[in-house]
């Protein structure tokens, strides 16, 4: 009798894996911008969302970003003054930690500054943000809410019940207060309620340059503040 093949066991020993060759086309990759383009930029990623990330990208189709795998990043710049594959390579190295990446381009610095001191979004929370206020509801109809969400409401934690078929809050009640960590319960109806209390925003950190090899620390926009001033001195001069 023929053996059913309803319950054949799969192996999945075949199933690829990048491993080691994607990191060798990581570290390639990263090289090859650094020949390639005049600036690299080290950004920190405050409360991260791929999609607004991905319009980030779409409006910077000709560089080149790269996000995660910080270890193999800071390998294929190089750790150290004797290992950095171009002068000053390893101080950005040294800054890639947490939630961050580099990226290559050849625009002017005043137009990336710009355009990421402006680039920020308000967002929902979530679990694990700091509520930046206190959001209490009054008693009353919910009439933003289906009748059939009564159930979850109730589930995460609101005193609620069906009057009339109208989803009704029973009593005062206080969903978040400023400075507290925000539990899953709370962000869920934070984000029910369209209430935002997060900002997406991609702060410059430092840049290196390729022609002189030069590397700035920037944090917290200094450079930038430092190149409006050069702009309104030139301002005044051509005034005069």
């Amino acid at each position: 009798m023929p053996k059913t093949k309803r319950f054949q066991k799969i192996s999945l020993t075949q199933t690829k894996k990048k491993g080691l060759g994607g990191k060798q086309q990581l570290v390639g990759d990263v090289r090859s911008c650094v020949e390639k383009y005049s600036y690299l930029y080290l950004f920190s990623v405050q409360n991260m969302r791929s999609n607004k990330l991905k319009v980030i990208r779409n409006d910077w189709k000709d560089s080149r970003f790269f996000l995660g795998k910080n270890r193999v990043i800071a390998i294929a710049l190089g750790r150290s003054k004797e290992s950095e594959c171009r002068e000053n390579l390893h101080e950005v190295s040294k800054r890639l930690k947490g939630q961050c990446g580099i990226f290559f381009t050849d625009k002017p610095k005043e137009e990336v500054f710009r355009y990421f001191q402006k680039h920020v979004e308000s967002d929902y929370a979530r679990s694990g943000n700091i509520a930046t206020e206190t959001v209490t509801l009054q008693p009353g109809p919910l009439e933003q809410f289906p009748f059939n969400m009564e159930p979850y409401l109730r589930q995460l934690g609101l005193p609620t019940s069906l009057q009339r078929g109208v989803v009704t809050l029973l009593k005062e009640h206080t969903v978040c207060k400023e400075g507290s960590i925000l539990t899953p319960e709370e962000a869920r109806l934070l984000k029910l309620l369209c209430i935002h209390m997060a900002e997406f925003k991609v702060t410059i950190e430092a840049v290196w340059e390729k022609e002189d090899g030069s590397f700035e620390d920037i944090g917290d926009g200094r450079m930038l503040e430092k190149q409006d001033d050069v702009n309104e001195s030139s301002e005044d001069e051509n005034m005069e």
